[in-house]
Order: C-alpha cells, then sequence, then structure tokens
C-alpha cells in the first residue's frame, strides 16, 4: 500500500500499476461498493468463447462496463433476450488493473421491465402495423436478373465492402450504384431517407439498405419512422440488411425482403453466375439432344409421307395404265394382224373360188355361153329352129340363128 513518507514533502514517482493496484484496493474497502445493485438498461450484450459475458449498463446520463464470469453466467435464472432490456443488476464494483477501467462485476440478474428504447421500438411497430405498413400484400417481388443494384449504406462500412464482394463473386454483370450516407446518429435518418430518394432518380432495379451490427442504440436510425416510411413508399423493391441475424428494426418489417445481414441481403438479390452456367449448359446440352430427336422424327415423318405419296401418287397410276395401254394396244395391233392375214386368206380362197368359177375362165378353156333373150341356154330344148341367140365366147360375142339339126330330131 502506499504509504505518505512523515516530513517528506519530495514527489514520489509511481508506476501505473501501483496506481491501478492501490485504486482496486481502496474499491474492494469501499462497503458501499461491494453489494451494489444498479438498475439501467442493457447495450452490447456480448458473451464470449470462454463463457464470460461482457455488456454495457446505462441510463440516460451515463454507462458502466459490467462483466458476468463464466461460472456465474452459468448458474443465472435469467438472461436478457436483447438489448435495450432494463434489468436489475447484483453485484459489486472494482477496478481492472491492466486496462484502468472500473466495472461492475455482475453475480445476478432480474428483469426490471422493458427499457425506454425497446418500449418506442414496440410502440413504433405497433403504430405502424395497426397502418397496414408490414401488410405482406405490398411486398414487391425482387427481379429475377438486376442490371442495376442501389446500395444504401455508408461507403466507410464494412457493409458496402462485403455487399461488393458478394456481388462480384456472384453476378459481376450488374451494376452497383452506392448512394452513401451516415448509419448512426441524430442526423442518420435523414440522411438514409435522402439517400433512398436519390437512387429513385437512377434506373436501379432493387435497392440494399443495409449496415452492420451493433447495440440497439447503434441500429436505432433504422427504427426511426421516417425511414420506415421511405421505405414503405418505395416504388422500387427494396431488401433491408441490417446488423446480425438476431437484429430486427422497423426497417425490416417495411421492407420487401428482410435480409439477417448485409451479405445476405446481397445474395437476395444476386443469382449465383456459377449456377447460372450451369444451368445454361445443361439447357443447351437437353435442348441440343431435344433438337436431335425432332430431327430424326421429322426425317422419320418425311420417309413414311414420301413412301405412302409414292403409293397414292396419280404418276404411278398413269404409269400404270400407260403400260396397260401400251399391252392392249400391242394386244390389238397383233389381233389387227391376225384377223387381216385370216381376211387376206378368206380373200384369196375366194378368189381362187371365183377364179374357178368365172365364165371368163370356162371361155377361154373353149366353151361358150348361149343365150336367148338374156337367158343362158343349158337345154336344147330351150330353143326352137329359127330363134335367135347370142353366143358369147372368150374375146367377145356374136348373134346365131338356130337352124334344124339331125339330132335334135
Amino acid at each position: 500500500m502506499i504509504q505518505p513518507a512523515l516530513f517528506d514533502y519530495s514527489p514520489r514517482v509511481y508506476t501505473v500499476s501501483e496506481i491501478n493496484s492501490y485504486l482496486r484496493r481502496k474499491f474492494e474497502v469501499d462497503p458501499h461498493l461491494q453489494e451494489v445493485w444498479l438498475q439501467g438498461e442493457i447495450s452490447n450484450w456480448r458473451p464470449a468463447a470462454s463463457g464470460h459475458i461482457y455488456f454495457t449498463l446505462k441510463d440516460a446520463l451515463a454507462t458502466i462496463r459490467c462483466v458476468i464470469w463464466r461460472s456465474t453466467a452459468q448458474q443465472l435464472l435469467y438472461r436478457p433476450q436483447r438489448d435495450g432490456e432494463a434489468i436489475l443488476a447484483r453485484g459489486h464494483i472494482s477496478i481492472y488493473e491492466a486496462g484502468g477501467n472500473y466495472q461492475f462485476y455482475v453475480e445476478d440478474l432480474e428483469p426490471a421491465g422493458q427499457g425506454a428504447l425497446y418500449a418506442e421500438f414496440e410502440r413504433i411497430k405497433a403504430r405502424l402495423a395497426a397502418e397496414g405498413l408490414f401488410d405482406p400484400a405490398l411486398k414487391q417481388p425482387l427481379p429475377l436478373f438486376p442490371h442495376r443494384i442501389g446500395v444504401v449504406t455508408s461507403p466507410t462500412a464494412a457493409a458496402w465492402r462485403d455487399i461488393l464482394n458478394v456481388l462480384r463473386r456472384r453476378f459481376p454483370l450488374a451494376e452497383v450504384i452506392l448512394s452513401p450516407t451516415q448509419v448512426q446518429g441524430e442526423t442518420a435518418p435523414l440522411q438514409i431517407v435522402a439517400a433512398l430518394t436519390r437512387l429513385l432518380n437512377q434506373p436501379v432495379e432493387v435497392i440494399i439498405i443495409a449496415r452492420g451490427g451493433g447495440s440497439l442504440e447503434d441500429l436505432w436510425a433504422f427504427n426511426d419512422e421516417r425511414v420506415a416510411r421511405a421505405i414503405a413508399a418505395c416504388p422500387i423493391p427494396t431488401v433491408v440488411g441490417v446488423g446480425h441475424e438476431t437484429d430486427f428494426t422497423i426497417a425490416d418489417f417495411v421492407a420487401d425482403v428482410r435480409a439477417p445481414t448485409p451479405s445476405a441481403a446481397a445474395e437476395l438479390v444476386s443469382p449465383d453466375s456459377s449456377d447460372l452456367r450451369q444451368q445454361v449448359s445443361e439447357l443447351q446440352t437437353a435442348l441440343v439432344e431435344a433438337s436431335q430427336q425432332q430431327l430424326d422424327r421429322s426425317r422419320r415423318d418425311l420417309q413414311q409421307q414420301s413412301w405412302a405419296l409414292a403409293r397414292l401418287s396419280p404418276q404411278t397410276r398413269i404409269n400404270n395404265h400407260r403400260q396397260q395401254i401400251d399391252l392392249l394396244a400391242s394386244r390389238a395391233t397383233r389381233a389387227q394382224q391376225h384377223q387381216l392375214t385370216l381376211r387376206r386368206q378368206q380373200v384369196e380362197h375366194l378368189a381362187a373360188r371365183l377364179a374357178t368359177l368365172n365364165p371368163d375362165s370356162t371361155l377361154s378353156r373353149g366353151y361358150a355361153i348361149v343365150q336367148k333373150d338374156q337367158t343362158v341356154i343349158s337345154q336344147t330344148g330351150q330353143v326352137a329352129d329359127g330363134d335367135l341367140i347370142v353366143v358369147r365366147v372368150s374375146d367377145g360375142r356374136f348373134e346365131a340363128i338356130v337352124q334344124p339339126s339331125s339330132s335334135r330330131s
């Protein structure tokens, strides 16, 4: 312990650790700091991997850092669910020597009702819900392949870098337009509304409104009623990615789509180019196969139709009729020749008979034809003495008078 030297007025130089140790012992011997109940709102509730819990307890004028050791945290009957809750905490106050900070070491927690910020959050939420701003029927669908994506966030925030990284990886074809704004503080709500309004004059097809995680106070700009109404009235589809997965703001409820993080918001508005390439490749293969199958079917149909047309074609019947005509003509020619031969033979036969029966032939052999009154005389009794007869011989005829003959008597 630091002991003042008697009658020694020369200054003594102490180390930082000596002062912090001295102050820690002062805190620990003060009975007013050993069994303390504090009331305030929780902020920055942060469980560590070690099992310890770190947070801040605050009221309207001041804050104090708080620690719950793992052994104590495992025995707590009550655990706050969100920042902004009002609690009663029992513990003692001491100095963290390494950092020179005084802290409240919590040994027990009790709920003390909702904090003012969370109560205001619930009031705004209930009022806007009653007005219908959260109605699912008002939600706009997100475009499948946006060419231009607007982003409302701080240009220096990690959320902006995360969004760019995701969009460049998934869909580098899209143009990203940043409308910068503060995302924390008293002036942030009006700046967010102005940044959103600026994007309405740009040819964007979807808008991301984002910021990283933080306490309820850090995210309070996105619970502002002016921001909520601007998002609800936005004619362009909006995606809000504010904080972490467990963080909810009024902006989440009025947006068309809520994303758990800024990176998730970027994934929601962008198709994965690798998936698109795979889909295009599969569609191309399917199209080639379908086209080949259709071509094969068309070829078979064409061949069958050609065969059917050939069977039904009038040209085939014409060719058949031509062949029949040629056959019939050939038959007719042979029949005519046969008939002609027969007729020629008949004529020759008749001519021979005619020649045989021709009186001229008989006359040429020395015979004569005797006529009386143009009647052929074949018997002597047909004439009388003195009758005038006509005798026809081979080279002419002459007249004669019948005279008595001894043979006739």
